[in-house]
């Protein structure tokens, strides 16, 4: 059992992490990312964020698509998955939430935390270990950056011989 911020959060517990167990584990209620309100979001304080497909709640597979943090909740939701600025993890949360089709199944959930890139990283690991890979929106960040071989290309450069002064 350890602390996440303030709140007590027990990793054993989530021996199938999924929304329904997070809610038991201190994370807000799930809220349908469309028509969500401005309001209902914390401003301005770090927290954890899970985004879920609200198609899959109560199925046997994991209904998570991405476990995420920020400092400013409001400006990640708002300015960043549904207006497309941000980094390029951002972006292509925002390109499926909009062009896939998401936006009208995904539901998201928050818990405050003072430090939520520790509290991230833990249940990214909880979720690894269960499943044995990252959400679906998390895996294309961690895999691709660690399964794509890095080649080197040569640069080629042409060499001149030295030009001659006339006599």
């Amino acid at each position: 059992m350890g602390y996440i911020g303030k709140v007590k959060f027990r990793i054993e517990l989530l021996k199938h992490m999924n929304s329904l167990t997070l809610k038991e584990n201190g994370f807000a209620e799930f809220v349908p990312l469309k028509g969500l309100p401005f309001s209902s979001l914390p401003f301005n304080k770090g927290s954890v964020l899970v985004l879920a497909d609200s198609t899959l709640t109560g199925k046997p597979a994991s209904d998570i698509l991405y476990i995420g943090r920020s400092k400013k909740p409001n400006k990640r939701i708002f300015g960043g998955y549904l207006a497309g600025y941000g980094g390029k993890t951002t972006r292509k949360i925002s390109s499926r939430l909009l062009n896939d089709g998401y936006v009208e199944k995904v539901a998201i959930s928050w818990m405050l935390s003072d430090n939520p890139k520790s509290a991230q990283q833990e249940l990214l690991e909880s979720f690894k270990k269960e499943h044995g890979e990252y959400p679906a929106w998390n895996a294309s960040k961690k895999t691709s950056e660690k399964t794509q071989p890095t080649t080197k290309v040569a640069k080629v450069r042409s060499t001149r011989k030295p030009v001659k002064p006339a006599p």
